[in-house]
């Protein structure tokens, strides 16, 4: 019985580079390329007709940027996977896809076999985040953290274990949790957070989260 092929959509307004690409894709036996689009909108548009399981996806394309296009596609069609495809290594359009649901991200350099590997692997569930990439996003998330610690400081004031506490708190932790995670006792997590009650002029617990988000 011969196995089913993986049916693989190629978006890509460079017309050329997308035609390389399905060349690259079609020296594998198993995959095919079942539609080719050159923009997001258009992407949307052929996806009930081609039914791919994974769709390489350029990342700044007019009309709909892969950004947009990946929040839809997985909207729609939340089994299709889509693997980023680009020459920028920017942290906020990894981050953004990333959290639209893209299974992964490639630079547009990535050798054939990467790329057929890269395809296969995204059908199998698995993540695609080229070393390089995952470097990029681990900073970018340091520099968010490190950006929301600074804003509380800045805006109450607050020691360093009150600004891990408090946004623990942001984050839905109960001062159980809170003293488990920290290794503290819950009678001193509870002196930390009625000192946040204090420094964001709150009386009760969602009092000061909001007061947090509102900094945040």
């Amino acid at each position: 019985m011969e196995q089913t092929k993986i049916k693989v959509m190629i978006v890509d307004d460079q017309k050329e580079l997308a035609e390389e690409l399905k060349s690259v894709v079609e020296t594998d036996e198993k995959l095919t390329v079942v539609g080719m689009a050159y923009d997001g909108v258009e992407a949307l548009q052929k996806m009930p007709e081609a039914h791919p399981d994974v769709v390489l996806l350029d990342i700044r394309m007019p009309n709909m940027n892969g950004v947009v296009a990946t929040q839809r596609i997985k909207s729609d069609y939340p089994d299709v996977k889509v693997v980023i495809l680009t020459t920028f290594d920017d942290s906020d359009y990894i981050l953004n896809a990333i959290n639209n649901g893209a299974s992964g991200y490639l630079l547009k350099d990535v050798s054939s076999a990467a790329l057929i590997n890269a395809i296969k692997n995204a059908y199998d569930g698995d993540t695609i985040l080229p070393a390089k990439i995952a470097r990029r996003i681990a900073q970018a998330a340091q520099n968010i953290e490190a950006d929301r610690e600074i804003k509380l400081a800045r805006a109450f004031s607050m020691s360093d274990r009150e600004i891990e506490i408090a946004l623990m708190m942001y984050e839905g932790f109960t001062n159980r949790q809170i003293s488990a995670a920290l290794k503290l006792s819950e009678g001193t997590t509870r002196n930390y957070v009625s000192a946040i009650y204090i420094k964001t002029n709150s009386e009760n617990r969602a009092e000061a989260v909001q007061a947090i988000k509102e900094v945040l």
